[in-house]
C-alpha cells in the first residue's frame, strides 16, 4: 500500500485535533489553526488525486488490527478523492471570505468555539466520503448534524435559535430513518462493512423473497438522506436556517453539508445495494417525483423572496432538485450527472453566500433588496462573483451550470420513461432561475434612489476567498471535461 493511502486517515485525524487544540485558543489563533489545518488536508488529498489519476484502482484502507467483517475501514477511489479535494477547498474558502463576518456575527468568547465546530464539521464530511463503514457513517452524520446547528446558531439570537431548532428536528428525523435502515441491514445480513453487506445482499436478492424488506430498507434510507439533503417537501427548515446564519455558516451549510449525505447516499446504492437492483426497487420513483417539484416550486419561492440569502436558499432547493433527478433516474449518466452538479452547487453556490455577505456588509449589515441597491459598486468584487455565479446557475453556455444541465439532459435520454419530464423540468426552472437571479443582478447595480455610493474597502481575506471562488468558477466552466474522465471512472470502481 502507498503512503499516500494513509492521507485520508490522516485529514479526519488533522482536523479532530485541530478541533481540540482550537476550544483553548484565542479567537484569531483559532482561525489560523483552522486554515493551517485545512491547506495541510488539502495538500494531502490533493497529493492522493495525483496518485489516483495514474493508479485509478480503489484502496481499501484497515483501521486498526482488525480485518473484515469486523474492523473499521476506509475505502476510496477516484470520485471520493475528488469529492474531498472539492470540500476542502471549498471551506477554506469560505471561512477566509467570511472571516470579517464570523468576528463580526460570533461574541468573541466564542469564536474559538465555532472553529471547534467547523473543525468537526470538517472531519465529519470527509469521514461521510471515505467511510466504508455503515454504522462508522451514522456516527459521523451525527457528529456533522450537531457541528452544523452549532454553526447555525453562532449568532445567538431569537432568529438563529429558531432556524436551528426547526433544523434539528428535521435533521434528527433524517438520522433515526437512516440508522433504522442499517439495524434492518444488520439485522438481515449480519455485516456493517459496505461491501460485505452487497456480498449477502446480493444471496438474499437471488430468489426474490427478501424483496418487500430490502425495499423499505432503501425507502427509509433514502427519505432520511432526502431529509438531512433539504429535497423537496423536507426543505422547509432551510431558509430560516441561511437567512439567519453567518455568512461562512450559510455557504458552508448550502454547498457542502448538504452534499456530504447525498455522497454517503451514493456509496450506499452503489457499494452496498447495487444499481441493478436500486433501479428495480421502483424506490428512485419517489425521488424523482420530489425533484421534479423541487426543481419548479423551490425556484417559484425564489422568485417571491426579497431577502437576498433567503433566496440563494430557495435556489439550493431547486438545486438540490436537479441533483437528485439524475440520482432517480437510476442510470450511470444519471449518476455522473448528479456528481458533477455537487461539485459545481459546492463551489457555485458559498461564492454566491460570500458575495451577498459583501453586499451587506458595505449596505449596513442589511439583507433586503431595497437596502441594497447600488452594493455591487460599492463592493465590486462582490458584485463580479453574483454575476458569475448567478449565470452559471442560470446555465449560461461556458459557465459550470451549463455543463451540467447539459450532461442532466443526455442523462434524461437513458431513460426513455421519465426524459420528458425531465427536460420540461429542466426547461422551466432555467427560466425561473434566469427569472429571480437577473433581477437580483439588477437590484445589486441599480442606482435608483441611492444618491452617494461610496467605495467599501474589503479585508484582504475577503478579496482572496473571492478571487478564488471566481477563478475556480470559470475553471471549472472552461475545463471540466478531466473531472468529468475521473468521475466516470470513479463510479466504475466505486
Amino acid at each position: 500500500m502507498p503512503f499516500v493511502a494513509n492521507f485520508p486517515f490522516f485529514s479526519i485525524f488533522l482536523c479532530m485535533v485541530s478541533g481540540v487544540i482550537s476550544s483553548v485558543l484565542k479567537g484569531k489563533n483559532s482561525y489560523k489553526l483552522n486554515v493551517i489545518a485545512l491547506m495541510g488536508s488539502l495538500v494531502m488529498n490533493i497529493s492522493l488525486l495525483v496518485y489516483m489519476i495514474g493508479n485509478p484502482q480503489p484502496i481499501t484502507y484497515i483501521m486498526g488490527h482488525f480485518s473484515a467483517p469486523w474492523g473499521n475501514e476506509l475505502r476510496f477511489g477516484p470520485l471520493e478523492v475528488v469529492i474531498a479535494c472539492v470540500f476542502i477547498f471549498v471551506m477554506l474558502l469560505s471561512l477566509i471570505s467570511g472571516k470579517s463576518d464570523i468576528f463580526h456575527d460570533v461574541k468573541e468568547k466564542n469564536i474559538n468555539l465555532f472553529y471547534v465546530m467547523i473543525n468537526m464539521l470538517m472531519a465529519s464530511l470527509l469521514a461521510l466520503v471515505y467511510t466504508n463503514d455503515l454504522f462508522t457513517a451514522y456516527v459521523f452524520v451525527e457528529i456533522n448534524t450537531l457541528s452544523a446547528c452549532a454553526v447555525v446558531m453562532a449568532k445567538e439570537n431569537g432568529k438563529t435559535i429558531s432556524a436551528t431548532i426547526r433544523y434539528l428536528f428535521m435533521s434528527l428525523l433524517g438520522s433515526g430513518l437512516f440508522l433504522l435502515s442499517i439495524t434492518l441491514i444488520y439485522d438481515l445480513t449480519g455485516h456493517l462493512l459496505m461491501v460485505n453487506i452487497h456480498e449477502s445482499m446480493a444471496q438474499l436478492m437471488a430468489d426474490g423473497s427478501y424483496k418487500l424488506p430490502v425495499t423499505i430498507i432503501v425507502g427509509l434510507m433514502s427519505v432520511g438522506m432526502a431529509m438531512k439533503s433539504a429535497l423537496f417537501p423536507f426543505h422547509t427548515w432551510l431558509s430560516h436556517a441561511h437567512g439567519s446564519a453567518t455568512t461562512a455558516s450559510s455557504a458552508i451549510l448550502s454547498g457542502l453539508v448538504l452534499k456530504g449525505y447525498i455522497i454517503l447516499l451514493i456509496k450506499v446504492y452503489y457499494r452496498v445495494f447495487g444499481l441493478e437492483l436500486i433501479s428495480n426497487l421502483k424506490v428512485l420513483n419517489v425521488l424523482f417525483i420530489f425533484s421534479i417539484l423541487g426543481m419548479i416550486i423551490g425556484s417559484i419561492d425564489a422568485i417571491n423572496e426579497t431577502h437576498i440569502k433567503r433566496m440563494i436558499a430557495f435556489s439550493s432547493v431547486a438545486q438540490m432538485g436537479y441533483i437528485y433527478v439524475g440520482i432517480s433516474l437510476g442510470t450511470t449518466a444519471g449518476f455522473l450527472a448528479a456528481v458533477f452538479h455537487i461539485i459545481v452547487h459546492a463551489i457555485t453556490k458559498p461564492m454566491l453566500f460570500s458575495a451577498a455577505g459583501g453586499f451587506a456588509r458595505s449596505s449596513g449589515h442589511k439583507y433586503h433588496f431595497d437596502d441594497l441597491k447600488g452594493a455591487a459598486y460599492r463592493n465590486p468584487i462582490a458584485g463580479v462573483a453574483f454575476v458569475i455565479g448567478s449565470l452559471s446557475m442560470i446555465g449560461i453556455p461556458f459557465f459550470a451550470g451549463f455543463a451540467t444541465k447539459y450532461y442532466i439532459s443526455m442523462a434524461a435520454m437513458t431513460n426513455s420513461n421519465k426524459m420528458w419530464f425531465v427536460l420540461f423540468a429542466l426547461a422551466v426552472s432555467t427560466v425561473l432561475n434566469a427569472i429571480y437571479y437577473i433581477r437580483a443582478i439588477g437590484v445589486m447595480y441599480s442606482k435608483q434612489g441611492v444618491e452617494n455610493i461610496t467605495r467599501y474597502k474589503n479585508p484582504k481575506s475577503y478579496t482572496i476567498g473571492m478571487a478564488l471562488f471566481i477563478i475556480a468558477n470559470i475553471m471549472l466552466g472552461l475545463f471540466y471535461s478531466p473531472i468529468i474522465s475521473l468521475l466516470t471512472t470513479g463510479l466504475e470502481v466505486l
